[in-house]
């Protein structure tokens, strides 16, 4: 069993984290300021391949798999990016793979390139008000009329909705009480965001501010019915198979956040002297990074286990879920801690460390809570009683 990084994932790791450095600290808290979308970052990185890197290379990717992705972006939110950099470009890696795995050739020709290229941005619009991770109840309703369906109804916490011109819509088809399994007569879209029909509005929110979250009020959208996404009402059992990904990308992402609060604060505690010694001799700082190092490390092969599996073509719910949470829990201590570590100046926004702890929140809540992954993990492997 090895658990050490090959030769080529090592050097996607350091190319990585090579092309991100010429975005500094300053640019992401400038963008943090301002709200702007980091479309010269964003760009960039799909210039390079990055978008790609899980996508087939008849459709313009790299051909690796989502260990190599969680590689990608683990080093884009350590740069110092955070998630305002990682969730500008990871929505691709995990969102388009219901596309590659359900959708048809000429679908995959069509959609897949250019979100890749840069030419085209998404976003994933399947969370509803009221809802919650309720998703089989979701009230958005595409009706069949002639070439397709007309979709009404409102979407929340939609991800770049602002800046997107495509997005992955799952809507309700059949409805619920006609439906034998409430599972089923839900339908997937890859569309047109035509803005003549939907209205965004941004969320204000804690952190992440490059990278907006938006409510979605969809008004008579016609979509055409060559771009559904597999058989009509069968988009939940598709839509489950970006889940997994998605958990281990932000578990990756959540190490890379730890990551790198932890070296910057322990760089600080090598160089502020107080009562003439630096502060990291002091073992009162020492093992709380010390702690949140093992802590973070740990819960990085959790992650990677998941992802491993995943390109194996193994069950891996379990370990995704179990990934995620280790992983922010994890981040979310170390980055408290080093906020800590710089005493005043650590909720200083100069020093960075304030910023990684409002954004190490989001995967510490989202796309679903560490009591939901716990449920999940107790009905799963301890076999006990379905709690929801």
């Amino acid at each position: 069993m090895d658990y050490a990084l090959t030769d080529d994932q090592r050097n996607i790791r350091e190319a990585v984290l090579k092309h991100c450095s010429q975005f500094s600290d300053e640019y992401w808290l400038e963008h943090d300021r301002s709200g702007e979308f980091p479309t010269d970052f964003h760009l960039s990185m799909a210039e390079a391949g990055w978008l790609g890197i899980a996508m087939p290379e008849s459709v313009g990717g790299a051909g690796l798999g989502i260990s190599e992705a969680a590689i990608m972006v683990q080093a884009v939110a350590e740069s110092g990016g955070g998630m305002s950099a990682a969730s500008s470009i990871h929505g691709p890696v995990f969102s388009l793979e219901p596309i590659e795995q359900f959708g048809t050739e000429e679908q995959q020709q069509r959609m897949i390139p250019p979100i890749l290229s840069g030419e085209q941005k998404m976003c994933f619009a399947v969370t509803e008000p009221n809802v919650g991770l309720d998703t089989t109840r979701l009230k958005t309703r595409a009706e069949k009329v002639d070439g397709g369906y007309r979709v009404n109804g409102e979407k929340i916490w939609i991800t770049n909705a602002h800046v997107a011109n495509k997005m992955m819509l799952l809507a309700r088809t059949t409805p619920l009480e006609e439906c034998e399994r409430k599972t089923q007569g839900l339908s997937l879209f890859f569309t047109d965001l035509d803005r003549a029909h939907i209205e965004h509005r941004i969320i204000p929110k804690m952190g992440r501010h490059a990278v907006g979250s938006n409510m979605l009020f969809i008004s008579d959208l016609f979509i055409p019915e060559e771009d559904r996404i597999g058989a009509e009402g069968e988009g939940f059992k598709i839509i489950l198979q970006g889940l997994n990904p998605e958990r281990i990308l932000l578990g990756a992402e959540a190490i890379g956040l730890g990551r790198v609060a932890i070296d910057r604060a322990a760089r600080y505690a090598r160089e502020r002297v107080v009562f003439d010694r630096p502060i990291g001799m002091n073992q009162g700082i020492q093992h709380p990074l010390a702690k949140c190092w093992a802590q973070v490390e740990s819960a990085n092969l959790m992650v990677m286990q998941a992802a491993s599996m995943f390109d194996a073509g193994q069950d891996c719910g379990v370990q995704a879920n179990a990934g995620k949470y280790l992983a922010a829990e994890a981040g979310f201590e170390a980055c408290h801690t080093a906020m800590l570590t710089l005493g005043g100046m650590g909720y200083a926004q100069e020093y960075h460390v304030e910023r990684y702890l409002r954004e190490i929140l989001i995967p510490r809540t989202a796309p679903v809570s560490p009591h939901m992954i716990l449920n999940f993990i107790a009905e799963k492997v301890l076999e006990l009683p379905k709690s929801y």
